[in-house]
């Protein structure tokens, strides 16, 4: 019963978050904006989903199965997102007014809070 709970809240969790991840795809300017939204939360509601899988199914081989499932999620994902990450900054497809550090140009801009470059 309790473990039922559990998986109930998690699977619900999970689903939330990749409903707020693809909403964010949606709704954010740019491209790293998006990538984020892609990556942080989508993985996580994976996890959480595959989680409450484990609690309800309880079998070996379907507990192996989904750990092998999130293990490669978390191995890609970042190397993927990385991936998007440098082709569209080399590409020019971000928005430099949303970096407050573009260290990859070895500028650094931070702003203070009347949006002069601080000093």
């Amino acid at each position: 019963m309790i473990l039922d709970l559990a998986a109930a809240v998690c699977l619900v969790a999970g689903a939330l978050l990749s409903l707020a991840a693809g909403i964010a795809l949606i709704r954010f300017p740019d491209l790293l904006s998006r990538m984020h939204a892609a990556t942080k939360p989508q993985v996580l509601g994976l996890l959480l989903v595959l989680l409450g899988c484990a609690l309800r199914l309880r079998t070996t081989v379907d507990i192996t199965t989904l750990v092998l499932v999130g293990a490669f999620q978390l191995a890609t994902t970042p190397v993927a997102a990385h991936m998007v990450g440098r082709a569209a900054y080399r590409d020019g497809l971000r928005r430099d007014d949303l970096l407050l550090v573009d260290e990859l140009a070895g500028h650094h801009d931070r702003r203070d809070d009347g949006g002069r470059p601080a000093t």
